[in-house]
């Protein structure tokens, strides 16, 4: 079988779909399936498009010209990728993004992580975005197959977008290898190296408003009198360039909700290989985002035997199970109270952190694979 892939983000590894269509493409390579992968690619994206893929042999390039520019990224999406198909007689493309061809030249396969830009106003940008958006919601139809992360996406898309049941699949994500609970012989430096104590709660995610860090504050403004001395909040991630109601400043929310300045730290960035050590570190992982398409920072959590305490909104009971405690987004008392006992009940953190690595290993890229492999096979049956 010949599949076509389109390589727009290929090699963008900081988004969450070059995150996808890398993961994607190295766990189909390992499979030893009779699968031909071939990535078509913007000429002026090919730099180091082999660098980071343990099985390179498994697919091949297919560069195309391209414009640098917005438009650019329509044409390609629209006629340089449809034609790229035709021209490799592809049996299946797949597109890991929400972007399919409005005209299709073989079987389609789109994957649509969330419709946060349809759904969410503070995502849905200006004038062009918004046509944007109009036009992959009227070309998704068009797809085949739209492959998503959740049922809680898959029950977006049905009521938004329209598709019919039976032509949404889904296919859970899944974390990272590295993401383990047997601690690294570096993990004591690297937690070093960000100001860690030896017992903190941790936040990582993102500052964007949907993720709702007003309540993170909140919560931890209440228990940080209880545990705050000996287990202070790690916020850790890139904070904001500027503070914005989109995406506002987590250390002026602090400082309007009063918390004592010795229970809260900022790590500032953190280097995706250094992230492991940062959960296995924690006591819990607070995750109260308001929407996810899927939510793999709680998933990384659970991956290293953390405990969630987490909202219990769209995708993330999915993603969770019963490895943590998930309540309403802004029920910040329960979520107070969870990171207390936490703290303080060590057979409780045992018990969830037990789950925790069950629930885990549900999720693997070989899993996904698998399945998206069944998938382009049922189309071309």
């Amino acid at each position: 079988m010949r599949v076509i892939i389109n390589g727009w983000f290929w090699n963008s590894p900081t988004t969450g779909s070059g995150q996808y269509t890398r993961h994607l493409v190295e766990a189909l390579s390992a499979l030893n399936a009779d699968l031909q992968i071939i990535l078509v690619i913007p000429t002026d994206r090919m730099r180091d498009a082999k660098g980071k893929v343990t099985h390179p042999a498994s697919y091949t390039l297919h560069p195309v010209s391209c414009p640098p520019s917005n438009l650019g990224k329509v044409w390609f999406e629209q006629v340089l990728f449809p034609r790229a198909c035709r021209r490799l007689d592809a049996d299946v493309a797949h597109v890991p993004y929400w972007a399919p061809p409005i005209v299709p030249a073989v079987s389609t396969v789109v994957t649509i992580h969330d419709l946060i830009p349809l759904l969410l106003r503070d995502y849905r940008g200006g004038p062009l975005v918004r046509l944007y958006t109009a036009l992959v919601s009227a070309t998704a139809r068009n797809a085949a197959l739209t492959l998503t992360d959740s049922q809680a996406s898959r029950r977006d898309i049905v009521a938004h977008i329209g598709l019919p049941d039976e032509r949404v699949r889904v296919i859970y994500l899944a974390a990272d290898e590295q993401y383990a609970p047997i601690p690294g012989p570096d993990d004591a430096a690297v937690r070093a190296r960000y100001g860690l104590p030896e017992r903190y709660v941790l936040y990582l995610g993102g500052f964007d408003a949907r993720k709702n860090l007003a309540t993170v504050l909140d919560a931890y403004r209440r228990a940080g009198p209880a545990i705050g001395e000996t287990c202070p909040l790690v916020v850790a991630g890139r904070l904001p360039e500027r503070d914005t109601p989109f995406a506002p400043d987590p250390r002026r929310l602090a400082r309007e909700q009063g918390i004592d300045e010795r229970f809260v730290r900022f790590t500032g960035f953190v280097a995706e290989g250094d992230e492991p050590a940062l959960y296995r570190g924690a006591t819990s992982f607070i995750f109260p985002s308001r929407y996810e398409g899927f939510g793999l920072p709680p998933l990384e959590a659970l991956a290293c035997g953390t405990p969630v305490v987490g909202s219990d909104v769209s995708s993330i009971p999915e993603v969770v199970g019963g490895a943590g405690v998930l309540l309403p987004p802004d029920d910040v008392a329960g979520m107070a109270n969870a990171l207390i006992r936490l703290a303080t009940d060590a057979d409780f953190r045992a018990e969830l952190s037990r789950r925790a690595l069950v629930q885990a290993a549900h999720f693997s890229w070989r899993r996904v694979a698998r399945e998206t492999l069944a998938a382009y096979q049922d189309l071309t049956a």
